[in-house]
C-alpha cells in the first residue's frame, strides 16, 4: 500500500472538519474523493500533502510516516495541484512549470529538467503560451500549467483539487485521460472531484465524504442512488449503458 490514513482528525478553530478518517491507496490505483461542499475534500488533501497537520490520527506515505518526512522528501513522493493557485509572481509558463523539478535540482536545472518540462509543455499542447506570462492565461490554461508542474515531479502519488472545474468538456477529457495515462504508468492518484459522471468513467475506487466523515467506499457500487440521495439531497436515477453507469439528477430535496 502506498498511502494509508488511520483515524485522522482534523479541526479549523475547534471547528471539526475531518473525523475519524481512514483509507488506503495501492500503487497505480485513481481514487476519486466525492462529496457537497464543505464536506472535507480539499481539507483532506491537504492534509495528506502536509500543508495541514492533522490533529490527531496518522498518514502513511510508503510506509513511513509522512511527520517524520521533510518538505522535500515529500515533494519527491507527492506532487499536489490545487483548485485555485492564483497568487502567483510574475514568470514564464517554462518556468512556472520548471518550479516541479525543484525537489530534483541540487545546484541548478540540469538539460534533463528542461527536456523533461519542454516534453510535458508538448504533452499538454501549452506550446502556444510556454513564454508567456503565467497571469495573462486564462483560469483553465493555468489550471493546465498547474498539472503539468505537478506532473513532472515525477510522483509516486499525485493529489488534484477539482482538476477539471475550470476547463470545458474537450479540455476536461483531456486532462483525465492523461491522468489515466499517468495512473497506468504507476502513479497513484487521489482526485477531489464534483462532476460524479466524470469520476464513474476514471475513477477505480470512491470516497464519499459527507460532514468531515467516510459515508461510504469502495467500488462504483457505492456511487448508487440511496447514497447520492442521501448525501446530497438530490433525487437522481442512475443508468447504465454499455457497461458504464450514468447519474441523471432529477429534482431538489424538497422533492425527495
Amino acid at each position: 500500500m502506498i498511502l494509508s490514513a488511520k483515524n485522522v482528525n482534523f479541526s479549523y478553530n475547534k471547528l471539526p472538519v475531518l473525523i475519524d478518517i481512514s483509507f488506503g491507496l495501492e500503487e497505480g490505483e485513481f481514487l476519486g474523493i466525492v462529496g457537497p461542499n464543505g464536506s472535507g475534500k480539499s481539507t483532506l488533501l491537504r492534509n495528506i500533502d502536509k500543508i495541514l497537520h492533522p490533529k490527531n490520527g496518522t498518514i502513511f506515505i510508503q510506509n513511513q510516516n509522512q511527520k517524520d518526512l521533510s518538505r522535500e522528501e515529500i515533494a519527491k513522493l507527492i506532487g499536489y495541484v490545487p483548485q485555485n493557485d492564483n497568487n502567483v509572481f510574475s514568470t514564464t509558463v517554462f518556468e512556472f512549470i520548471l518550479m516541479g523539478r525543484k525537489p530534483h535540482i541540487k545546484w541548478m536545472e540540469t538539460k534533463e529538467d528542461k527536456e523533461i518540462v519542454a516534453h510535458m509543455i508538448e504533452k499538454l499542447s501549452l506550446g502556444d503560451f510556454a513564454l508567456r506570462d503565467i497571469n495573462q492565461l486564462s483560469g483553465g490554461e493555468r489550471q493546465k500549467v498547474s498539472i503539468a508542474r505537478a506532473l513532472v515531479q515525477t510522483p509516486k502519488i499525485l493529489l488534484l483539487d477539482e482538476p477539471t472545474a475550470n476547463l470545458d468538456l474537450k479540455h476536461q477529457l483531456e486532462v483525465l485521460d492523461l491522468l489515466l495515462e499517468t495512473k497506468e504508468n504507476g502513479v497513484s492518484i487521489i482526485i477531489a472531484i464534483h462532476d460524479l459522471n466524470l469520476a464513474l468513467r476514471y475513477c477505480d475506487k470512491f470516497i464519499i465524504l459527507n460532514q468531515g466523515q467516510v459515508f461510504a467506499s469502495g467500488g462504483q457500487e457505492i456511487i448508487s442512488k440511496e447514497n447520492i440521495e442521501t448525501v446530497y439531497g438530490v433525487k437522481v436515477e442512475v443508468l447504465e449503458k454499455e457497461g458504464m453507469k450514468f447519474i441523471i439528477p432529477i429534482q431538489p430535496s424538497t422533492e425527495i
